[in-house]
């Protein structure tokens, strides 16, 4: 077991769920909402938590949509209001710990939830009233756990981010245990969630070479260890790999992320029903290639340095190697595969233009790129 103090403190190793109450209570939540999803209770986990919590009537939200939206939003505060809560445990994905901080801002300030989106000007109106939240991830993937925001699609369609250092979970349980009953493809769809994570915000032109170095040490575990834990879901080391993968990605992204982001928060917005990690693994190849010729990428070796951490002879192997990754582990080879059809790519890019990961990428991107980029990843 390893106590990690960064922004969030993490309780990470096989078995820490343990230190779930005694979390609780440094941080000073004595009555929680549950926060998580159908799937995950039906699993059992949430049984577990509430064992460790020491509280097996505490209320549960498990309403909670594979893109969480403002409606949900909406009902999840109204159980954390009914139940008289004081904090918000998250238990799932990304989901269900983005929508616990949807709901933490929502229940402690007035106004509908576009109100503290970032592209409205939001951050401003996030305080330090926000509800505490502790994540116990169950996935390897978004690293919501440790990141200071939350992606969610308002009434109106857009899939927006909600940032501010008072969202950030107080506490984050990583136990890898809990991962091991993770269906393959979503093990594998997560685990390239954490791998986008890594290699878009190393790319990032922002200065902060700390984060650069997290997320290069990230990639090289994801890189080494997605695909046994894809195919040994018990094996207790792949999945401590992928985990650390995942926290990491998160801890390094607050340098920023960019188009394959941009691009899938669009697509995501639009259609919900499709997997956050599918897509950034389909985007990648195309972005990087966009990417390469950026000042920041050139001057830096940027693909260089990727290569290395992915175990590559050299930098011009990076994009050939993502899709034979994807193609490894069993995940769609393109759009056209999960049933995008171009008469959306006007509707995409424009959502990808106005998306705050748009303005971190090394490289400006018009409408005519977005486009190339999409035709690209059919």
């Amino acid at each position: 077991m390893s106590l990690i103090a960064y922004v969030t403190q993490i309780q990470f190793g096989p078995g820490v769920l343990s230190t779930l109450r005694e979390e609780c209570a440094r941080v000073g939540i004595r009555r929680p909402l549950i926060v998580t999803d159908r799937g995950v209770r039906a699993s059992g986990i949430v049984d577990k938590v509430l064992a460790a919590l020491g509280q097996p009537d505490a209320p549960v939200y498990d309403g909670t949509p594979p893109n969480p939206n403002e409606a949900a939003v909406r009902d999840s505060v109204a159980a954390f209001t009914a139940g008289d809560c004081d904090g918000i445990i998250a238990v799932g994905g990304g989901s269900p710990i983005d929508l616990a901080k949807g709901t933490a801002v929502c229940a402690r300030h007035p106004g509908p939830l576009r109100s503290f989106a970032l592209i409205e000007g939001g951050l401003q109106n996030i305080t330090a009233a926000t509800a505490p939240v502790i994540a116990v991830p169950t996935t390897a993937g978004t690293g919501s756990e440790v990141g200071r925001g939350a992606i969610l699609i308002l009434d109106d369609g857009r899939k927006v981010g909600i940032l501010s250092p008072f969202v950030v979970p107080r506490a984050a349980i990583c136990d890898p245990e809990l991962t091991f009953g993770l269906p393959t493809g979503l093990t594998a769809a997560t685990g390239m969630d954490a791998i986008a994570h890594c290699i878009e915000t190393f790319l990032s032109p922002a200065f902060n070479p700390p984060a650069e170095g997290i997320a290069l040490d990230g990639l090289r575990r994801a890189w080494r260890h997605i695909e046994t834990a894809t195919r040994e879901p018990g094996n207790v080391d792949a999945r401590i790999n992928m985990m650390s993968a995942s926290l990491q990605g998160a801890l390094a992204f607050q340098k920023g992320l960019g188009c394959v982001h941009s691009l899938s928060h669009s697509l995501g917005g639009i259609n919900p029903r499709l997997h956050h990690g599918t897509l950034n693994a389909i985007f990648l190849p195309a972005v990087l290639r966009f990417n390469r010729a950026a000042a920041s990428v050139i001057a830096d070796d940027k693909m260089a340095r990727l290569a290395q951490a992915m175990d590559l002879a050299g930098g011009d192997q990076v994009e050939q190697a993502l899709k034979d990754k994807s193609r490894a582990l069993g995940l769609p080879q393109g759009l056209a595969a999960l049933g995008v059809t171009e008469d959306l790519f006007p509707r995409i890019v424009a959502g990808a233009l106005a998306d705050h990961s748009h303005r971190t990428n090394p490289r400006d991107a018009s409408a005519d790129d977005y486009l190339r980029m999409l035709a690209e990843s059919m």
